[in-house]
Formats: C-alpha cells, sequence, structure tokens
C-alpha cells in the first residue's frame, strides 16, 4: 500500500482528535498504589483500576492485573519500561539486543523479541488504550504517567487488537484545572543529565492545553574500540502536547494529543564471549565494550503519533467512546553480529512503520446487576523492513564477498467486534461473559537478492547483483477466529474476592520476512512454484487456552492486600520465527528459519501484597510498608517439530526450553516514611530475583543467564504540598553483570542442540556468540520543582 493511498484510508475514519503516544515507563509494584491519592492511603480498597474498560476496585475485577502509581514510580527512580520486569511476576520487559528503543515483551511465557516486519508481539502495548503495532520506539522514559496497569492472560474480549499473552495499559494524566508548571532535573554516574519541563494552563472554564519537553542523556557504559563512540549512551528528545475539551464533571471529555521522540544514541554493540576464529581477537575484559565495525547507516530512531479519546456520557448509565490514533516511526539500525572490525556478518538495517487505528465502545453501567461493553476495532498498518547480511565467504567456493539483501514489506488490515458483560446474580455471586470475532488479512512482499563484492545499493553498497532473486514473493493470506471469556466470580465480603474463568487468545499468521523461496520443496526437480513458495513461507495461527483461578482480599481494615493466582494455558501452533546459516544456491549465505512449533504448557502460581507493617512507631505520622510480588511458573513445550535433513520431521521438545521465562521470579520492597519539618522523608530498598533465563528455544550455555538478584534503593524528600522535592536513587548497587539477550550462529546438534565442540561457524568465518548486557551499577540526584 503506498503512502497516499495508505493516509488517505486512514483520513476515511475521520481525524476527530489525537491522542498522546508518548512516554512509556515503569517502576515497582504498588498493588495498592494506583492514583496519586491512593499512594498515601492506608486502605488497600482505595485502588481504582480501568483494567475492564471501566472504573473498579482492584478487589473486585476477576482478573490478574498489577498496577503500578505515576508518583510512587517517581519516588523508586524508575528510568524505563524494563524494570517492569524486574516487578510484576512471571513478566519479562528488555531493551532488544542491539537496540536502545526496540521493546521485547513477554508474560507468562508468551511474547515476542523478533523485531522484523511480519512478526507480531504477544504482549499489547497500550497507550491510553491506543494499541501500539510494533515493538520498534517502545522503551521510552516515564513523565506525566498517572499508572500502568498490566494484565496477564489473554484480553481479546476488552481490548481492540488481540493480547494473546496479556496487556501493558498506560494512562496518562489528565490536565489540572489550574495553571501548573513542573521541572525536574537528574544528573547521575556515566554523566546522566536529564531535564523536563512540564506546563499546562486552563483556557476558560472548559479548555486546558499542555505540554511537556524531555532531553534525556547519558554516556556509555562502555566504548566501542574500532569507532571509539560509547556504547550503551543514551542521546534522546522527546516531546509531547495535549488539549483537553471537558471532562471534570461535564458529560463529555475529548482529549487531543501528539507526541515526538528522536533517538540519536549510538548503536549497541555486544560483547563477543568466544575468541576471534580467524583473528584470534581476545575476548574483552569489559562486557560493555564492543569492537563492531559497522557504522553505516548511524543509529537514528524517530517516532511520532497523533490521537484522540472521546468521551461521552448519554445518560442511563450508556457511555460512548472513541479511540483514534495514528502512528509512523522509523529507525536505522547498524547491527554488527559478530562484534568485530571485519565486514562479516555485518547487518545495516531500516525499519519503516505506519499505523491507523479506530475504536468504538459502548459501555453500560446503570448502578444495576448488569454492566458490559459492546465494542468494533479497526487497525490498518504497514511494516517495512529492508537489511544487508554482509559476509565473507570463502568455503565452499572463494568469493569476494556476499551480501544477501532483504526488503519485507508487510501489510495488516484487522476487523474486531467484541463484547463482555457481567451480571450480578447476588450481591455475592456474579458471571462474567465475553467474545470476539477476529478477521486479519495478511499481505506481504518478500524480496531477497544476492550482491558480490560490496552491500546493497539501498545502503550506499557498490555490489553486483549475482543471479535471480532467490526470493520474489507477493502473496495475502486471511485468518478469522471467534475466542470466548467467561469467568465466575463469589464475594464472600466486599473485600474479599474469589474467582475462576477460562479464556482463549489468538494471534494470527502471516509470511516469514526472511525465507528463501528458492530453498522450498518441490514436488518435481525444478524451481518451486508459486504455491508451494507461498506455502513455504507462511505460518499458521496460534492460539492459546488459559485457565484461571484465584483470590484477592482486604484484609486487617485495609492494612494488608493480597492477590494470588493459578493458571495453566494450553499453547497450540507456537510461532517460533528465527534465522541461521545455510546454502543457496551452492553459496554459504543466510536464511529466515519460522515453525509453528506444536504445543506447549505453561502453568504457575502467582502472589502479590502490599502490607502496612506499622505506623506511628518511632515518631508520629510514620509508615512502614512491604510490597512483594512471587511468580511461578512451569513451561514446557510438549510436542516440537523441526524438519531435520535426512530425517524429516522430528520431535524435539525434550531438548527445547521456553525462551524468555524464568521459572522463578521474586521483588520485594521495604518502605519507610516519616515526617521531617513540614514536608515527607521516604527511604525504599528493592531486591529483585530471577531464576536461570533461556534466550532461545535451543539451550546456549554462552548466552543463556544463570539466576541472579538485583538491589536497588531510593532515598525522596518532598516539600508540603509537593512544591520541591530531592531524591538519591540507586539501580543494580551490587553491579551485577546480567545477561538480557544476545546472538548465536555456531553449529549445533540439530536434536539436542550441543554446540559443536570447536564451536564451528555457521555464519561467517569468526563465530558469533554476542551477549548484550543489563544497565551496570547507576547512581543519580534528581529534583523537582513545581509551581
Amino acid at each position: 500500500m503506498g503512502k497516499a493511498q495508505f493516509l488517505k484510508s486512514s483520513a476515511n475514519f475521520g481525524l476527530t482528535a489525537f491522542l498522546a503516544a508518548s512516554g512509556m515507563a515503569l517502576g515497582v509494584p504498588a498493588q495498592a498504589q494506583t492514583a496519586d491519592a491512593a499512594e498515601s492511603s492506608d486502605d488497600a480498597a482505595a485502588i481504582i483500576v480501568t483494567a475492564r474498560r471501566r472504573e473498579e476496585r482492584l478487589v473486585d475485577v476477576p482478573i490478574s492485573v498489577s498496577t503500578f502509581g505515576g508518583a510512587q514510580l517517581e519516588k523508586q527512580g524508575a528510568i524505563d519500561i524494563t524494570d517492569l520486569g524486574n516487578a510484576a511476576p512471571n513478566i519479562t520487559m528488555e531493551t532488544s539486543r542491539g537496540t536502545n528503543s526496540t521493546l521485547s515483551a513477554f508474560i507468562r511465557g508468551i511474547g515476542q523479541q523478533d523485531p522484523v516486519s511480519g512478526f507480531e508481539q504477544g504482549v499489547g502495548i497500550y497507550l491510553d488504550d491506543v494499541y501500539l503495532n510494533r515493538p520498534q520506539a517502545a522503551v521510552l522514559d516515564i513523565y506525566d504517567v498517572e499508572r500502568i496497569e498490566v494484565l496477564r492472560g489473554p484480553q481479546g474480549t476488552l481490548y481492540g487488537r488481540n493480547t494473546i499473552g496479556g496487556a501493558v495499559k498506560y494512562v496518562t494524566k489528565m490536565l489540572p484545572q489550574d495553571f501548573y508548571l513542573k521541572l525536574k532535573g537528574t544528573l547521575g554516574t556515566y554523566d546522566q543529565a536529564d531535564g523536563i519541563v512540564t506546563v499546562s494552563a486552563p483556557i476558560g472554564s472548559m479548555v486546558r492545553v499542555g505540554g511537556s519537553l524531555a532531553r534525556l542523556s547519558r554516556g556509555g557504559f562502555g566504548q566501542n574500540l574500532t569507532t571509539k563512540q560509547d556504547n550503551y549512551n543514551k542521546d534522546v528528545w522527546a516531546a509531547r502536547g495535549t488539549l483537553e475539551i471537558g471532562g471534570y464533571g461535564e458529560p463529555v471529555l475529548i482529549r487531543i494529543s501528539g507526541d515526538y521522540t528522536k533517538d540519536k544514541s549510538n548503536a549497541r554493540g555486544g560483547h563477543r564471549l568466544i575468541p576471534g576464529r580467524v583473528s584470534g581477537a581476545p575476548v574483552l575484559a569489559d562486557v560493555f565494550d564492543t569492537r563492531g565495525g559497522l557504522n553505516d547507516p548511524k543509529q537514528d530512531v524517530e517516532a511520532y503519533g497523533l490521537a484522540a479519546n472521546v468521551t461521552a456520557d448519554l445518560g442511563g448509565g450508556v457511555t460512548l467512546r472513541s479511540i483514534t490514533g495514528w502512528r509512523k516511526d522509523s529507525s536505522a539500525s547498524p547491527i554488527d553480529f559478530d562484534a568485530l572490525p571485519a565486514v562479516d556478518v555485518d547487518v545495516p538495517a531500516y525499519y519503516r512503520n505506519e499505523q491507523f487505528s479506530e475504536e468504538l465502545q459502548l459501555l453500560y453501567d446503570n448502578g444495576g446487576p448488569l454492566t458490559g461493553l459492546i465494542g468494533a476495532y479497526y487497525l490498518t498498518a504497514k511494516a517495512d523492513t529492508q537489511f544487508d547480511v554482509r559476509l565473507f565467504t570463502t568455503s565452499p567456493v572463494a568469493l569476494p564477498g556476499l551480501t544477501a539483501f532483504t526488503e519485507a514489506d508487510v501489510d495488516t488490515d484487522a476487523y474486531a467486534i467484541f463484547a463482555d458483560f457481567s451480571f450480578k446474580f447476588t450481591e455475592q455471586l456474579s458471571l462474567s461473559v465475553g467474545g470476539r470475532y477476529t478477521w486479519d488479512k495478511r499481505g506481504a512482499r518478500i524480496l531477497r537478492q544476492n550482491y558480490l563484492g560490496g552491500g546493497s545499493p539501498v545502503f550506499g553498497g557498490a555490489g553486483i547483483a549475482a543471479g535471480a532473486a532467490s526470493t520474489n514473493f507477493r502473496g495475502t493470506r486471511e485468518f478469522n477466529k471467534f475466542t470466548p471469556r467467561v469467568s465466575l466470580s463469589y464475594q464472600p465480603t466486599r473485600d474479599h474476592n474469589i474467582y475462576a474463568s477460562f479464556s482463549q487468545g489468538f494471534k494470527g499468521g502471516g509470511f516469514d520476512p526472511r525465507g528463501v523461496g528458492v530453498n522450498a520443496p518441490a514436488a518435481i526437480t525444478g524451481r518451486p512454484t508459486d504455491a508451494e513458495i507461498a506455502s513455504y513461507l507462511s505460518f499458521r495461527p496460534e492460539t492459546v487456552d488459559s485457565y484461571e483461578i484465584g483470590y484477592k482480599g482486604n484484609l486487617l481494615g485495609g492494612a494488608l492486600y493480597i492477590a494470588a493466582a493459578a493458571f495453566r494455558m494450553d499453547y497450540k501452533d507456537v510461532q517460533i520465527p528465527g534465522s541461521a546459516g545455510c546454502t543457496v544456491g551452492g553459496v554459504p549465505t543466510f536464511c529466515g528459519i519460522i515453525t509453528n512449533a506444536g504445543k506447549a504448557r505453561f502453568q504457575g502460581v502467582e502472589l502479590e501484597t502490599n502490607a502496612r507493617l506499622a505506623r506511628d512507631f518511632l515518631s508520629s505520622g510514620d509508615r512502614l510498608s512491604f510490597t512483594g510480588s512471587l511468580g511461578f511458573i512451569d513451561a514446557k513445550y510438549k510436542q516440537y517439530i523441526t524438519q531435520i535433513a535426512g530425517r524429516g520431521p522430528v520431535d524435539v521438545a525434550a531438548y527445547r526450553k521456553v525462551q524468555n521465562t524464568p521459572r522463578w521470579t521474586a521483588s520485594g520492597t521495604l518502605a519507610y516514611s516519616t515526617p521531617v519539618g513540614a514536608g515527607d522523608l521516604n527511604l525504599s530498598s528493592t531486591v529483585s530475583y530471577r531464576t536461570k533465563t533461556y534466550q532461545f528455544e535451543i539451550p546456549n550455555p554462552y548466552i543463556d543467564q544463570n539466576a541472579f538478584a538485583l538491589w536497588d534503593a531510593s532515598l525522596v524528600y518532598t516539600a508540603p504540598e509537593n512544591r520541591w522535592s530531592l531524591g538519591v536513587h540507586g539501580k543494580n548497587l551490587t553491579n551485577k553483570r546480567y545477561k538480557t539477550s544476545g546472538y548465536t550462529f555456531i553449529a549445533a546438534d540439530a536434536v539436542t542442540g550441543a554446540l559443536s565442540p570447536a564451536l564451528t561457524p555457521t555464519l561467517g568465518t569468526e563465530g558469533t556468540l554476542t551477549a548484550f548486557y543489563g544497565n551496570p551499577r547507576q547512581v543519580f540526584v534528581t529534583a523537582t520543582v513545581t509551581f
């Protein structure tokens, strides 16, 4: 779909208004703390969430949901969205490998870490109810956030886009009715220097305007020894503007917003875990140092969006809501897989994404036993990816250097209708029933062309086209599915909820953007037919059946909140994208590999708590509290079919692991607050723990991360009425080195996955085993002033 055609079709839905789509962020679980007012409350019953698209007490919602309040995130010194992975149970949130801003998200074993067009996320990210279709530019810092909600399990009957694994909801603050100005500045180690200015003002009694400007910068944790650039640095400008009409008791609220983010951080280079096979380059001592020589194109990420939330109270308990969103982003990324100066396994890449969505909801709640919503959703999106894979090749034939260029343009059109209703039979017993019908249409244009003697013309290379394209494919497929949800809730008292639920999730199929069409099996000798290529490149939808029982309770007069859940998920036709060294026309090169693995089973338990341990015990008005989470998941493949040369399909489930899903996750925060002068002093300390994490389905002793713990701490003084604050924050205070992702192109046993003893490369000459690491110890001081 051309740009003009895309924008024209989007405009037909009416650009009534546009919503904010910037600041993303995270923090530490605040189960009993959602709105700022509730964060200082002693009563956990004060928590209000919108997990079911209407305001409800957290204890009343028969869904596993964690809530993170904006004020508490600021006190904890939360940096960006990936902090959430250390706070909530059975969740992984990471920056994706060689980037600074692409997000990999997993909930209860379901997610997606491949950023290439054609692969859809397993976890839905929503910003003020607008679904973000692509993971690029999704790791942004927090500001002006009211709360963040994390919903675990399929949520298709409540949200516009399919959310097979779960949903992460960002809820930004409404503009205040009075003039407001806030200045926030941060200075820290590694030359960290951040500044955020937020201002808003009323225009009459009905209209408010506001905006924020953020400058976020930091030096590198290490250095690229070849290019002399900082490695793991940060160089971001961001802005957001909002116009609000109505609200604050008026029957209509219109929020019109726009945002812009520019990330000029350097490319993030990986750390080699083995010496160079040809050059003999040793393993570097500092895991944040790298030697990758690729620096063209320059790392550059630009993202911007417009959106609108319109809510109208029609009377009689009926509310009409419209959610309109448009977003666009582009990324240029130089990815040096083997992290060495030579041009070998070098991947310059462009990612360009654009989306338009419209969601209509009709909600009903007149205070009676029946509540619910009916919704309709439309999404049209483009995801275009271009990349070179540049190799030195010496075997089996000597070539002056081979480039495999890939262009994958994937268009998505999705329609859905959904409904979810709850009925109270008595004050204690209620039933919720929902359903969703989804129509997905996926269109793809995939071009794969080899070049000799240099890179492709797209990236300014002088390579010469080598023969016909190995893939030149156009195709479309449609996927339709009905997915239900039902839950039964029993509340013996207002402060206790016992529930059981069943839900089904669905994610459509598509086409492998890295696939090599000429490698498709042919019924007769010769080049495969178009139908055989389409079958070879395509992958099927995946589904999950989720069963859950749980308890939520406010105990001891609101001093203790507990949420416990046990779940089982049966996951079918699991989509597993990947890439590997291969041979095309007798020449060693790079190929995409995607598998609908078969079946997986996830089962586990989760516990979250917020407890007031003491108050008025050292001084009048002080308080000691504990917030904690614990997650356990037994995740395993029951069937994993892979094609093995000479043997055909083989079930290798016994040798495969579920990626990015540690068996145990835990987090605990001990916080103490006390009046000092006219203000308040807050001290907190957080320890989080994760057991062994597998980066991919095939275990790898080099890049997999063993169990580890992180320790954070904060000390914050807040003046009366939040006029000013001063805080000191420490992250990863033990300076733990831990891997978050990696690359591997080393020969392994096709069944067991065991690496070859000689660590023989399957792509390139030096051997690729590189890792990326989480942030080292950081200490920073933050000051705020409010007018």
